[in-house]
């Protein structure tokens, strides 16, 4: 038998992949598991993405090979979007580079930069991702904690204690998940600084701007010369094209000059008719974003109903597409919690505790269900 690669030694399969598989074996056998757990938009795109998907298709050369930085009009989109939405200035040909999605990015990142033995900080709870990729690198993830008492923002203070000359990167995660605490100017200004005195590459992984949130705030704001900084950005949840797989990197000519040779070695660019379909995303009006947030509120108000069925506390001043709920039964694992809810109710919510250990003790619930299914779920209750 062929070994693996010692870099998979500490590295376990994503947890959604395993749980997924679980559900689907469960209903095979007759069960009907109401998925809370997953952050899959079910509403469609706009429309007319859809539409220009379609076109796209009739178009000479669609189906070739696209350039690896996304056609230039994508780009200019990008930067459209980022001037209408976050007031920045960037340059199409030098601040801009399309992803298959940002989660590629965290890889990409992480190539571009990253030695083996260099240390990365990483918030607890925090996306898992940034610590598989990071190990998967050879670098070292250092976790530094978000914790309630502290309104889930790092404690800038206490971060020194774990800077060393090995520290490279940075990932943040606003507006978080899975807390969904937001962040404001003067957080990311003294973020930014702390960088820079640091010598640390900071990058912000930004999907969450336009759900339930009525400041969209984007890193980038702190720094025009976006030497320090990169942010990553996605339609997969702003614009429920999650399985069209377009993302974005913006940042200095310079670094993404570095992570093109990344990705130019790895894929061959994004399909041309998936480009389009974005371009036309990107330039939508506002009043598509507000009835997404209705619904969107409308939900969350029965899932606060859920979360008193089950015993939990929550914050409603909160951003995002999930519900971060505490488990008020301090003795009750939150994979016990969840498991429980799952074999006895037949409701999948997600565990805190695969955030990072200070995500035990909470639990995070999904907004994108129907409105019948999240009262279905309440009748479970």
């Amino acid at each position: 038998m062929i070994q693996p690669a010692e870099r998979l030694n500490d590295i376990k399969e994503y947890y959604f992949s395993t749980k997924l598989r679980e559900i689907n074996e469960l209903n095979k056998k007759g069960k009907n598991i109401i998925n809370m757990g997953i952050g899959n938009p079910d509403m469609h795109p706009p429309e007319t993405v859809n539409n220009a998907l379609k076109m796209a298709i009739r178009e000479e050369g669609s189906h070739k090979y696209q350039p690896y930085k996304g056609i230039t009009e994508l780009r200019v989109s990008i930067a459209g979007f980022y001037k209408k939405k976050y007031n920045i200035i960037l340059n199409p040909n030098e601040n801009i580079l399309p992803l298959i999605g940002s989660k590629e990015g965290i890889m990409h990142i992480s190539l571009a930069f990253l030695n083996k033995g260099d240390k990365v900080l990483i918030p607890d709870p925090g996306y898992p991702s940034y610590k598989s990729i990071t190990e998967l690198v050879g670098a070292e993830p250092i976790s530094y904690p978000l914790l309630e008492k502290n309104n889930w923002m790092p404690d800038l203070h206490s971060l020194k204690k774990l800077i060393s000359k090995d520290t490279k990167l940075m990932w943040i995660n606003y507006p978080n998940m899975p807390t969904g605490k937001n962040a404001n100017i003067n957080l990311f200004k003294k973020i930014y600084d702390f960088a820079i005195s640091n010598n640390i590459l900071i990058i912000n992984d930004n999907p969450y701007s336009f759900i339930l949130n009525d400041n969209p705030l984007s890193f980038l704001s702190v720094d025009s010369s976006f030497e320090y900084c990169l942010e990553l950005n996605s339609l997969s949840k702003s614009h429920n094209m999650a399985g069209w797989r377009v993302g974005m990197v913006n940042g200095s000519k310079n670094n993404i000059d570095t992570i093109l040779k990344v990705k130019s070695n790895i894929d061959s660019g994004m399909y041309y008719g998936i480009q389009k379909g974005a371009i036309q995303a990107l330039t939508i009006d506002n009043s598509w974003y507000e009835f997404t947030n209705q619904t969107y509120s409308q939900r969350r108000e029965i899932v606060y109903h859920i979360c008193e069925k089950l015993n939990l506390t929550y914050n409603k001043n909160s951003t995002g597409m999930f519900v971060w709920a505490k488990i008020k039964d301090s003795k009750t694992s939150s994979i016990d919690f969840v498991n429980n809810l799952l074999y006895t109710k037949d409701i999948f919510i997600t565990p805190g505790s695969i955030f990072g250990l200070n995500g035990e003790g909470y639990v995070r619930l999904s907004l994108c269900l129907s409105h019948d299914k999240l009262k279905e779920a309440l009748r479970k209750l």
